[in-house]
């Protein structure tokens, strides 16, 4: 039976601790610089920028709220164009959203 070799086993630990530490070393830097996950906004400050809803039209196609300072934009996306469909959109209150959901639910008619 062959004597155990503690020494390859050694060397083999500690060059994946090297290997775990320098992925770690490598995503930090990536982060501190800004090339991974979304940008840091200062402490403090609330994000201006964001995607409210999408939706899927067809396989090339979505359409896009975003909402920029508490404006909405719709904007329909494709593979090689983007078109602006709506600007200016104020977003609707929580309670103005259920009366107006209400309002178009009246109006189509009963049974629709």
């Amino acid at each position: 039976m062959p004597a155990i070799d503690y020494e390859d086993y050694l060397r083999f630990a500690l060059a994946l601790a090297f290997v775990l530490a320098l992925i770690v070393a490598i995503g930090w830097i990536a982060r501190r610089l800004g090339l991974g996950g979304a940008p840091q906004t200062p402490s403090g400050r609330r994000r201006r920028l964001g995607v409210v809803e999408a939706l899927p039209v067809d396989a090339k196609r979505r359409l896009v709220l975003v909402r920029r300072d508490g404006v909405e934009h719709l904007v329909l996306l494709g593979t090689g164009s983007e078109t602006l469909v709506e600007a200016g959109i104020r977003p609707p209150d929580d309670g103005d959203a259920a009366s107006s959901t209400t309002d178009r639910q009246s109006a189509a008619g009963p049974g629709r």
